[in-house]
């Protein structure tokens, strides 16, 4: 065994050194689409696997819970030489979770690959979590190519005609190009559409192990009348020789998934900060093995043997055992002891890789997910933040039984925060209160629950609590706040952002942060197009979430010297509002003007910061400040004759029907719910449509919470989290 993984660790070794023949890639799909089915088949054809065992192995799902639920958790991924022709490629591959709740690995693993083949179901098509995908993969510049699965359904369950199927493909193929259409850069989105005839496209069974593209028709002379009648006649083992699922798929994958000197060349300059006219900007953009190392940590898990491991893409230069890196975000040296790549749930060491692989390192152990790694002696600007598409929503207090136990609980929800950064913790080391949020109950679930009881940590767990967000009705007039030594004034003023503006901050399309020198014309020509005025976005200090700090004062000479001050008080506001200390969601924070002390030392931080905080509270309770509560809009799919009990179960609920449609007799229900009376609703649904219904979240949107809710809301908030038990009031000094 030791032999096989030596000579696959030197076949990888030697495949890595042709950039040309190297192609990053990841499945993905909405859930139960058959992606780590199709992953078994490709390690099958690179000799990873038995073709008898590929489909029904799921390889890649090797965590026990993942086994046990049937539905992938973590990512996984793999490292495979495929000889192709007289060329051997370097495949790295992905398999990414389909669920929901675990869209993060999806997100992180985008950032990792070039080209990703999106899985869709024949008898459902594109479904929201296609479109999720999909928007997460075009958003990072990853390429998409299609694979459609479960054919054999269309044929011997629904008894479709070869024409009917055909019928079939092409509904599928538009839904996935209008997706693309709407979500790709504008100047790759006609050149990335998916289609049969250049083999972009390819169809078949994934579980009996066959596929089919128009390029492997013309080369092998197969027919799909052919494949149509070994399917009828069930002849599976002639059908899966025939129509190699592999070879269509990888065949597919390396014609039509761009190597990595590619895509670094319009990658780059999306997700990376920095100038790519800089040496390491030019490296990156030429996948220069030769060049500065450049990297980017896209997923960390724990080994109970050798640490942290951290999966990382190189993007420039080459990373060998035992060398000194540089951890931007962290500001710190550490050394990469081993350089290995990934086999499922082993690691084949391989000492050294150039860029334009997927490599896995140990010895990094404080980096996190996103984290930017490059030469000691050469420090580099950071890559784009690795932000997903929905916020967590659901929170759970964690309490532990045996307070010994405690320093081990902040240790282990720490590293799993580290390793899914959509799970966020707020831990209060003084009382052991500890709030986990994160994308839906399963996720916490699955990954904290679950892990802590296999750790031996007993904990008592809440009923899931709803993260609100506050924000403001109206303009507010201009409100002074005095520091207290009487010094120095501010004033400052609020009003809401348009529902634009907020919808061009949440697409990740502006920098967070500090607003500098070199984005103000990104800025500009971001949030120009919702009519916000240009000479007011120039004057934006900071961005935080869905909020904007605006300085809107004039010469004011010491200004510059508070400023970071100013933005440290409106980012504490923006983390706890002074409704119930929820986030802020779609305030514009204008400072209007400032009175400041000449000296420098009677404007420190405990000046300005609670003259900023009284003067922006008082303008938020005049500004009408207000809950805004999280909605899922869901697609729920039911048999018609008990659409009526699924619409009396969304009313229930506070629910909106927003739209219906029937589709091979079954309704097709849009909602709106929200999700504080989401909780127990997927089991109310399978009881309401006999088993046979199920949901697929299509989008999180906050909105106003209904005014009689409103106080009573707000008062039991504080009284959760030992505030006074008062509604906020103007303070004047």
């Amino acid at each position: 065994m030791g032999e096989i993984f030596m000579a696959r660790a030197d076949d990888i070794r030697a495949a890595s050194q042709n950039q040309e023949l190297i192609r990053n890639i990841g499945i993905a799909a909405h859930i139960d689409h058959g992606k780590t089915t199709l992953s078994d088949n490709l390690l099958a054809g690179c000799g990873m696997l038995s073709a008898e065992l590929a489909g029904k192995a799921v390889k890649m799902d090797f965590d026990a819970q993942e086994q046990e639920r049937g539905i992938t958790i973590y990512s996984g991924n793999v490292s495979m030489v495929y000889a192709h022709g007289d060329k051997k490629h370097l495949i790295n591959l992905i398999d990414t979770p389909g669920h929901v709740d675990f869209g993060g690995d999806v997100t992180r693993a985008m950032r990792a690959v070039d080209g990703v083949v999106v899985v869709v179901c024949a008898v459902e098509g594109a479904m929201p979590q296609t479109e999720t995908v999909l928007r997460q993969a075009l958003r990072e510049r990853v390429r998409p190519t299609l694979f459609i699965n479960k054919v054999d359904r269309l044929i011997n369950e629904l008894r479709l005609t070869p024409e009917q199927m055909q019928e079939r493909f092409v509904k599928h193929i538009n839904m996935v190009n209008a997706l693309i259409r709407k979500y790709a850069p504008e100047d790759l989105a006609e050149e990335w559409m998916v289609d049969v005839q250049s083999g972009k496209v390819s169809f078949g069974s994934a579980y009996k192990n066959w596929a089919l593209s128009i390029p492997y028709m013309k080369r092998t002379g197969i027919t799909f009348k052919e494949i149509y009648e070994l399917n009828e006649t069930e002849n599976f083992k002639e059908l899966s020789e025939k129509a190699k699922i592999h070879e269509v798929v990888l065949e597919m994958v390396i014609d039509h998934s761009p190597n990595p000197k590619e895509a670094q060349k319009y990658r780059i300059q999306k997700i990376w900060t920095g100038d790519v006219e800089t040496p390491e900007g030019k490296s990156m953009k030429e996948c220069n093995r030769d060049g500065p190392l450049v990297g980017v940590i896209t997923n960390v898990k724990a080994d109970p043997h050798a640490g942290d491991i951290a999966t990382i893409r190189l993007f420039s230069g080459t990373l060998k055992d035992g060398q000194d890196v540089h951890l931007v975000g962290a500001n710190k040296n550490l050394r990469a002891q081993q350089v290995s790549v990934f086999d499922g749930p082993r690691r084949l060491p391989v000492s050294t890789m150039p860029c334009g692989n997927i490599v896995a390192v140990s010895g990094l152990g404080i980096a996190g997910s996103g984290e930017t790694i490059c030469d000691p002696d050469k420090e580099v600007a950071t890559f784009e933040e690795i932000k997903h598409i929905f916020e967590p929503v659901v929170t759970k207090s964690i309490e532990i039984k045996d307070i010994k136990n405690l320093p081990k609980l902040i240790e282990i929800l720490k590293q799993r925060s580290k390793e899914d950064p959509t799970i966020r913790i707020k831990i209060s080391e003084d009382t052991g209160e500890t709030l986990v949020s994160a994308l839906g109950e399963l996720h916490i679930e699955a990954k904290v629950e679950r892990f802590l009881k296999e750790q031996g940590i007993d904990v008592i767990v809440s009923k899931p609590i709803v993260i609100y967000k506050e924000s403001v009705l109206n303009k507010s007039q201009e409100y002074e706040g005095k520091s207290p030594n009487k010094h120095n004034k501010f004033y400052i003023k609020v009003e809401a952002l348009p529902k634009e503006v907020v919808g061009i901050l949440q697409s990740g399309e502006v920098p967070q942060g500090h607003v500098r020198k070199q984005d103000e014309k990104a800025v500009v020509g971001a949030l120009a197009p919702s009519g916000m005025d240009r000479n007011e976005i120039k004057k934006i200090w900071s961005v935080n979430g869905t909020n904007i700090l605006v300085n809107a004062t004039r010469g004011i000479v010491q200004l510059n010297e508070v400023q970071e001050l100013v933005t440290q008080s409106f980012n504490e506001i923006c983390a706890q509002g002074p409704l119930a200390a929820e986030p802020l969601t779609g305030v514009k924070v204008i400072l209007a003007d400032a009175k400041l002390h000449e000296d420098a030392i009677h404007r420190g931080p405990a000046q300005v910061i609670p003259a900023i905080k009284r003067a922006l509270k008082n303008a938020m309770v005049d500004g009408k400040i207000q809950f805004f509560e999280p909605k899922q809009v869901l697609r729920i799919d039911t048999p018609t004759e008990h659409m009526g009990s699924v619409v009396k179960e969304i009313q229930n609920r506070r629910g909106q029907v927003m739209e219906m449609g029937e589709e091979a007799g079954m309704t097709i229900v849009t909602c709106k719910l929200p999700v504080a009376e989401m909780f127990g609703f997927e089991a109310s649904l399978k009881s309401a449509t006999g088993g046979r219904g199920f949901q697929s979240l299509v989008d999180i949107l906050y909105e106003k919470l209904p005014a009689d809710m409103q106080d009573k809301t707000a008062l039991s908030i504080r009284k959760r989290k030992g505030m006074k038990e008062e509604l906020p009031a103007i303070e004047l000094e």
